[in-house]
C-alpha cells in the first residue's frame, strides 16, 4: 500500500494488511470515509466482488493507486490553471 502515502487524507495501519477491507458474509468490500466538506463525512463501501482476501487486497491497492493518480492529475491541472492566470 505504498501508493496510499501519496494521498494525505488516507489513513493506513501498516500492521494490518486488511486495512480498509471489510468481510460481509464472505464477500470482501472496500470501506473508507470521505469528507466532501470540512463539516461532513460520508462512509463508502464498495464491493470488491471476491471472496478471496488476496484478490481483495490487490483490488484495494489498485483502487487507491487510481485515486492517487487522479489526485496527482488534478493537482497538476490546478497548477497549470494558476500559472495561466498569472
Amino acid at each position: 500500500m505504498s501508493n496510499l502515502t501519496k494521498l494525505p487524507g488516507i489513513r493506513v495501519d501498516a500492521a494490518n494488511p486488511n486495512h480498509h477491507l471489510w468481510d460481509n458474509h464472505g464477500t470482501w468490500f472496500l470501506h473508507y470515509t470521505v469528507h466532501p466538506t470540512p463539516f461532513t463525512k460520508e462512509r463508502i463501501r464498495r464491493s470488491l466482488g471476491t471472496k478471496d482476501v488476496k484478490v481483495a487486497r490487490e483490488r484495494r491497492d489498485a483502487f487507491f493507486a487510481h485515486l492517487a493518480s487522479e489526485a496527482t492529475k488534478a493537482a497538476a491541472n490546478a497548477g497549470a490553471r494558476k500559472d495561466a492566470a498569472a
